[in-house]
């Protein structure tokens, strides 16, 4: 059922990558250049007033939404917000009661098999045949797309080394562990060069080394010339990411813009953290009067301070601390987190569902 999963999108992609000492990915770029593939940031995939309902439960509720070429799209919510649903109404995998899809400035049907020779996708689990091994499984998949074995072979060899299998081209899924079937999976999906990735939850139930070397892997490819669309319920992923984000919560777009555009939707601002080295009674009232101040409090000799948006709130809470007649050690200045801008939205965390 997995393997048919991907077959029907014509695409596989993502999940753990490390760095070869020769870059396959530069030849890819340079390649999709001599192709001619624009680079300017045209419109890659549009989406307008999409509905999608089982029975009474509406799952995506006219969700609008634009990936423009070159960029990281990231698409957060907690578990069950519509993420899944809207990216397989968008590959076409389940029909849809309402709305338009547009990829590559095409209308996206069923039988879009052009378009979707463009597009990888990572589902959440791992999509390979269990009986062919690392190698015969990547010129599998490459082969729904290219036809010529001689330049199959090229493509084949160039996935294997980005994710670095070389040595376990003989193998079979079964005598793989969890990280070198990402690799696969990722192979798999990049052997045909897509324009387009769209990568549902890659980084589900993995290692945070694993994570880390998912991430720098997207980025890699971003960097060659593909379009990625990267759903989460982790908002470090997304914050660290994605250039640009929309966040969903049951089936609606709430909010959109970069990481500073959407936390600049709040009145929240950062948190401040000082140790102090001794404190008069009355510091903590007179923080709490700065004001940008909403809430502050003193547990065991460190300063906790919760601020409105402001310029100068770490110069004013320091400058306050001084003039007390206090001293301070460590400081530490967070800045709202995508989590605070969901709950302050939704009134609920972004992991409630989770």
């Amino acid at each position: 059922r997995r393997v048919t999963f991907v077959m029907a999108v014509a695409g596989l992609v993502v999940t753990a990558l490390t760095s070869p000492s020769v870059d396959p990915l530069r030849e890819w770029a340079h390649k999709n250049e001599t192709r001619g593939i624009c680079m300017a940031a045209e419109e890659v995939v549009r989406v307008d007033k999409l509905v999608k309902r089982y029975g009474e439960l509406c799952a995506v509720d006219h969700l609008d939404l634009s990936v423009r070429q070159g960029e990281i799209f990231g698409l957060l919510g907690p578990n069950g917000s519509g993420k899944t649903t809207a990216i397989n109404c968008i590959l076409q995998l389940l029909r849809y009661d309402h709305g338009s899809i547009s990829v590559f400035g095409q209308s996206m049907t069923p039988t879009s098999y052009g378009l979707k020779r463009r597009i990888g996708v990572v589902p959440q689990e791992v999509a390979v045949y269990r009986e062919l091994t690392v190698r015969e499984n990547i010129d599998s998949f490459c082969a729904l797309y290219v036809r010529d074995r001689a330049r199959r072979r090229t493509l084949v060899d160039e996935a294997i080394a980005f994710v670095g299998l070389e040595s376990f081209e003989r193998f079979r899924p079964k005598k793989l562990s969890g990280g070198l079937l990402r690799r696969l999976n990722i192979a798999c999906g990049i052997a045909h060069r897509p324009e387009l990735i769209i990568l549902d939850e890659p980084t589900v139930a993995v290692d945070p080394q694993s994570r880390n070397a998912i991430l720098e892997g997207i980025r890699r490819l971003n960097e060659a010339g593909s379009t990625v669309i990267y759903t989460s319920h982790y908002m470090e992923e997304i914050e660290e990411l994605c250039s640009l984000i929309m966040i969903m919560d049951h089936g609606r777009k709430i909010a959109s813009g970069t990481v500073e555009e959407l936390k600049a939707l709040i009145g929240t601002g950062e948190k401040v953290v000082v140790e102090l080295d001794g404190a008069p009674g009355e510091l903590v009232e007179r923080v709490r009067r700065l004001d940008h101040v909403r809430a502050a409090t003193l547990e065991d000799g460190v300063l906790h301070v919760e601020c409105l948006a402001g310029r100068h709130n770490l110069a004013d809470v320091l400058a306050t601390i001084t003039a007390a007649g206090a001293s301070y050690g460590r400081v530490l200045s967070e800045p709202p987190t995508l989590n605070e801008v969901f709950l302050e939205i939704t009134g609920r965390e972004l992991r409630d569902e989770a």
